[in-house]
């Protein structure tokens, strides 16, 4: 989730809030029929974090409904989005958190998958605690004073240590690296999913008890709980090389769209119009918001901001 959700193999943890339904695989539109029911279809994988499916929902409720093609979702960790990606299994995806790795096999090895265009949003993961902690101990926000607190962060799954709060363990991330190389006195505990990372919190929230969580932006739950990122050494080009040596901060990611290459050069409309999709993080955290706040479905989450900013969709529109 650098910002390698490599996150969050986020891209998906199982469970995820509202995730929008999964359907079978369809074969990318080029121009031919597909098997199933003679439609033009897409593929495109669900991520685990309900912002990531925002971007899905609303670009397959406008594929659907003003493109007339039939949209199937595949819910996938990230690296294996990537793989299915470069098969042709899949034909997007439309939220990536940055995969060097992958990016170097597929996009300028086997030339696969191409680049999709800048989503719009920029990432960020980083260490959080709650503010009515940091007002309390205005030190803890330095990394350097994070063992001073260890014993308010241990719980009973964090073995005499205090309790780094992680999502899925799908998620791809530098915490137990940056812990090991700091020599701090925490350990990495995993929720699960997002999910019930988010009911950890807000439970958390609800007692004024101390924690210490892995946590990203943009999020929709930051509108409801205010929490302050600790400070870890400064992030600087090149300081993530070595998954073993790191001891840096996150990057900020804006982050990026890919194609299956043949599907970009053939998809007709559809490879057009995600290419063209672009929104602001505000805009997403709306439809999140709906879909994991308001408990809305995601087709009527979509539906209701497409209904509601046409001018924003319609130059989307090939």
């Amino acid at each position: 989730m650098n910002s390698k959700r490599v996150r969050r193999t986020l891209v998906a943890a199982t469970g995820a809030v509202g995730l929008v339904a999964l359907s079978a695989c369809g074969a990318a539109d080029t121009g031919k029929k597909n098997e199933v029911g003679g439609d033009k279809a897409v593929t495109l994988t669900v991520p685990s974090w309900v912002g990531a499916e925002a971007n899905v929902a609303v670009a397959k409720y406008i594929l659907e409904k003003e493109l007339g093609y039939k949209v199937h979702t595949k819910q996938m960790g990230e690296v294996l989005a990537w793989d299915a990606l470069s098969k042709g299994d899949i034909d997007g995806i439309l939220e990536d958190w940055g995969h060097p790795k992958q990016e170097k096999q597929y996009l300028n090895g086997k030339k696969t998958v191409v680049k999709g265009g800048d989503l719009g949003v920029t990432g960020h993961i980083g260490w959080y605690v709650p503010k009515y902690f940091a007002d309390k101990h205005p030190d803890v926000t330095d990394w350097k004073n994070l063992n001073k607190y260890a014993e308010d962060f241990k719980t009973s799954e964090s073995g005499g240590k205090g309790q780094l709060l992680e999502g899925s363990p799908d998620y791809v991330t530098n915490d137990d690296a940056i812990i090991k190389n700091l020599k701090l006195d925490l350990k990495t505990v995993y929720a699960g999913n997002e999910s019930s990372q988010i009911t950890q919190i807000k439970q958390n929230v609800k007692n004024k008890t101390p924690f210490l969580t892995y946590w990203w932006t943009p999020q929709w739950l930051n509108n409801q709980v205010d929490m302050v990122e600790v400070k870890l050494p400064e992030y600087k080009t090149g300081c993530d090389a070595d998954p073993k040596k790191i001891t840096c901060a996150y990057p900020k990611t804006p982050l990026q769209k890919y194609f299956n290459a043949d599907f970009a050069k053939n998809g007709g409309k559809a490879a057009k119009f995600l290419k063209n999709f672009k929104w602001t993080t505000e805009q997403q955290n709306e439809v999140a918001g709906m879909i994991a706040g308001d408990k809305m479905s995601a087709d009527a989450a979509a539906k209701k901001w497409v209904d509601e900013n046409k001018p924003t969709w319609e130059k989307w529109l090939p």
